[in-house]
């Protein structure tokens, strides 16, 4: 500090005292006229990236008619998917500023005839420089312009990870909000009262479901009256209702009086299964469902359906409701789905035996109607004798006596009933397992069983890449231990005209009705086959001794047999596939195995071994973690008929043994166990763009939750085959094994845990808005353990704080959004 009484004084005072003009005076005299008559101008170039401001140099140039200069911006890099803004100053004098871009790949500027313009880091695979200029022009033309440069790297999984834990609420990295949506009981109409959440409620028909699973979005336009596929602030939510937990659904769960159970409490059950379609808006603050909306519907196991391709109007569709078998009634157990390419939504029929009733004797009264063979197809897919069917509906004495919708659960039978099955309901097994096709769009229309994609404990369906002029192929997960990996292949090549059609379920008659359905086998040496599932080729014909075909129908409706026949390779219960956006590989979650015994190995199936556990539960065998399996067809093609496979990543804790166990070394920040969701980012956005998008992992998993709750990861995946091979050494109290196995790279850091759930919930069911900046994701059944007089989790009332006493859990569809309005994950 310089003390005033004591300044330094170097003598320069003015003591010129003549009039002479100052070189300072005629500079200001000739510029504020020049400024007058023609404007003036300067310039400064800033660039923010994810809130850091980059500031360029400041330069007041000399404006003269001949030339104008400003200062170049600075330089500076950022990553793919970041929001990038762009700014300069400009003294009052300009007459207008406009931002261009130079070089680089395209991008969108927003705002770009302002000071200030935005865009999206476009997706890249290596660090690439854009080029943006900026231009100011006077009154009367004079411009001045300044170059900024700024280089773009490939995109990161740009958040710290989530650490696990058993926590009652939704966690997701700083910089996340978490938006509870729709929730179990909500009203889908005006006409029907908020959800009391005590047991009460009824009408399930006009109310959200429960267990909610797969789920899409589909854009509407601002006005909400047509299809938008763009667009990102209003929408259609399609979501699955897979199950029920019966124990909150009731006052006191669940009751029986002398083995009947009462009519309401059943209503209620089914009507709680089934799908959801909901319009959904983004608000000034947040995004929620809009509960009057016309768009609005629920499907249930009794919504009227048609059945489409091969097998429609087959003998063994035939019931007392559907004479001809060409009509049926509702769709259960609604797991993962698929997003069609022209805007409908694809629903999976899962674990839909369970809920037949079949009587001892049946298998007897068949074979007395010359219908053996069902008592083969009916014993593949779990349907066995003996079975009360869940949930005990069979039981009810409907109010109205020509109701059949609790009758028609009952596979059994009907002595001296007809035996084409049109007086009974034997055939109604046969009415499930199939892929469902609905148009959002459309209230009215009726849902559609694609019967060409076969019968199984569908998973899930997930088109390949759409590529005019190449036949599109649609991939398929049988959600059961030892079941299969399928693939349907269109026989109609694809023409992008159809992707907005106006008839949508008329385009999916087109690509979905006729094809052929193969099943994969997997080769040690990292090789595989699709098995064509064709009536007439090599075991599947009418004289083969195990299941005599009586033509294609006969083979589509029993998948898994011809399957069996072909020698197709069983799997540890294949889940969700997915399609990487860049290069067509198929992902697929192998949940786990716990029947996988070290005897039965293989190299697509290459553990078995014993999991430790920490919370007093004995140890579990088998392959306990599952694993993620993945395939390149030959020649890039969805037509191609043979594949080349290895294991993306391995579940596991870890700190299990990393030579047996942890193969893919995963550590604290990605450890995972029981893979079930899957889906890569939309290739609408930059998450789904370039060489590497991002995909989701999700959890359905009971062997970790001694150390965390399931779980969802962010994941950006490299190509079949960068890794190599594996031996695997399996030892279990049932024996020891050796399996060579084939495995990608380490994921390290490309694979991150993005979201820990509540208590004992599964997180299932992924999609986002087409802009990538909301992610819709489902909870479901968080405390399916306890009741209403040992409630083990209050969420989502727990999500916004601490929740009241007593507050019953519910399934719910939440949305993660970035609180800098980004996109989600990078």
């Amino acid at each position: 500090m310089t003390d005033s009484r004591f300044v330094y004084d170097d003598g320069d005072i003015d003591t010129n005292g003549s009039a002479n003009q100052h070189l300072n005076d005629l500079i200001a005299r000739r510029y504020s006229r020049r400024q007058t008559l023609r404007g003036g101008l300067t310039a400064m170039t800033t660039a923010v990236f994810g809130g850091v401001l980059l500031a360029g140099c400041d330069d007041d140039s000399d404006l003269t008619r001949e030339t104008i200069t400003v200062s170049a911006g600075q330089a500076a890099t950022t990553s793919a998917g970041k929001t990038v803004t762009l700014q300069r100053t400009a003294s009052s004098t300009a007459q207008s500023v406009r931002w261009t871009q130079v070089s680089g790949p395209q991008v969108t500027l927003n705002n770009a005839a302002s000071a200030t313009a935005t865009f999206t880091a476009p997706a890249v695979s290596a660090a690439t420089p854009l080029v943006f200029r900026f231009t100011g022009a006077t009154g009367i033309g004079d411009t001045a312009t300044a170059d900024t440069t700024i280089t773009v790297t490939p995109a990161t999984l740009d958040f710290v990870a989530v650490a696990k834990n058993r926590n009652d609420l939704v966690t997701v990295p700083t910089g996340y909000l978490v938006t509870v949506l729709y929730r179990m009981g909500d009203p889908i109409n005006a006409a029907t009262p908020a959800y009391a959440n005590d047991g009460t409620d009824a009408d399930f028909a006009a109310r959200a479901g429960d267990h909610h699973d797969g789920m899409s979005f589909f854009g509407l336009g601002a006005t909400g009256a047509a299809r938008d596929a763009s667009g990102s602030t209003r929408g259609l939510l399609v979501l699955n209702h897979e199950n029920i937990t019966e124990s909150y659904l009731h006052p006191r769960g669940q009751t029986t009086t002398g083995g009947v159970r009462p009519e309401p409490e059943a209503i209620k059950e089914i009507e709680a299964h089934g799908v959801s379609v909901i319009e959904v808006t983004r608000g000034a603050s947040a995004w929620s469902y809009v509960q009057s909306s016309a768009l609005n519907r629920r499907i249930t196991p009794n919504t009227p359906m048609t059945f489409n391709g091969p097998a429609r109007g087959n003998a063994l569709l035939r019931t007392v409701y559907s004479k001809d078998g060409t009509q049926g009634r509702g769709t259960i157990n609604n797991c993962a789905n698929g997003t069609m390419p022209w805007g409908t939504y694809a629903t999976a029929e899962e674990n839909w035996a369970g809920y037949f009733r079949r009587d001892r004797g049946d298998a007897a009264a068949r074979t007395a109607a010359g219908r053996t063979k069902e008592n083969a197809s009916l014993s593949r897919y779990g349907i066995s004798e003996g079975r009360a069917g869940n949930y005990g509906w069979t039981t009810v004495t409907p109010a109205d006596p020509s109701s059949t919708i609790f009758r028609k659960w009952n596979a059994t039978a009907v002595a001296d009933a007809a035996a084409d099955g049109t007086a009974d309901f034997r055939h109604e097994p046969f009415q499930y397992g199939w892929i469902v096709e609905i148009d959002p769009y459309d209230p009215r229309s009726t849902p559609r069983k694609r019967t060409a994609l076969g019968r199984m404990n569908h998973e899930g369906v997930e088109p390949s890449r759409m590529i005019a002029g190449v036949k599109p192929a649609f991939y398929m997960g049988d959600d059961a231990q030892n079941e299969y990996i399928y693939k349907f292949v269109s026989s109609t090549p694809w023409s992008a005209t159809d992707a907005n059609a106006a008839d949508r379920l008329a385009v999916g008659d087109k690509y979905l009705d006729a094809g052929t359905l193969y099943v994969a086998k997997f080769n040690a040496d990292g090789r595989g086959q699709w098995l064509p599932l064709t009536f007439g080729s090599g075991p599947l014909t009418s004289g083969n001794a195990t299941y005599p075909f009586a033509d294609q129908a006969d083979v589509l409706i029993n998948a898994r047999l011809a399957a069996d026949l072909l020698g197709a390779t069983p799997m540890d219960r294949p889940e969700w596939t997915a399609v990487n956006p860049a290069n067509g590989e198929m992902y697929c979650t192998l949940t786990n195995n716990s029947s996988r015994s070290p005897s039965r190995t293989d190299a697509a199936n290459p553990r078995s071994y014993v999991d430790p556990r920490t919370d007093g539960r004995s140890n579990s065998a088998g392959n306990v973690n599952g694993h993620v399996i993945r395939l390149r067809e030959n020649g890039d093609t969805s037509e191609a008929t043979a594949f080349t496979w290895d294991v993306y990543a391995f579940g596991a804790g870890s700190d299990l043994n990393k030579d047996t166990i942890n193969l893919s070394g995963l550590d604290d920040s990605n450890d995972f166990s029981s893979p079930d969701g899957l889906w890569f980012s939309l290739p609408s956005n930059v998450a789904g763009q370039g060489t590497s998008p991002v995909m989701w992992l999700q959890t359905d998993d009971g062997a970790f939750t001694d150390v965390t709750n399931n779980q969802m990861l962010a994941a950006i995946p490299g190509r079949v085959g960068d890794g190599g091979v594996k031996t695997v050494n399996n030892a279990t109290p049932a024996g020891t094994s050796t399996a060579s196995t084939r495995i990608g790279k380490a994921p390290g850091a490309t694979l991150k845990r993005f979201l820990v759930g509540p208590k004992e919930c599964e997180i299932t069911g992924i999609t986002s808005t087409p802009d990538g900046k909301a992610l819709f994701v489902n909870i479901q059944h968080p405390g399916e353990n306890g009741g209403p007089d040992n409630i083990t989790s209050s969420w989502p009332a727990t999500q916004s704080g601490t929740a009241a006493a007593a507050s019953r859990p519910r399934s719910a569809t939440i949305v993660i959004t970035r609180q800098d309005g980004g996109l989600v994950g990078i």
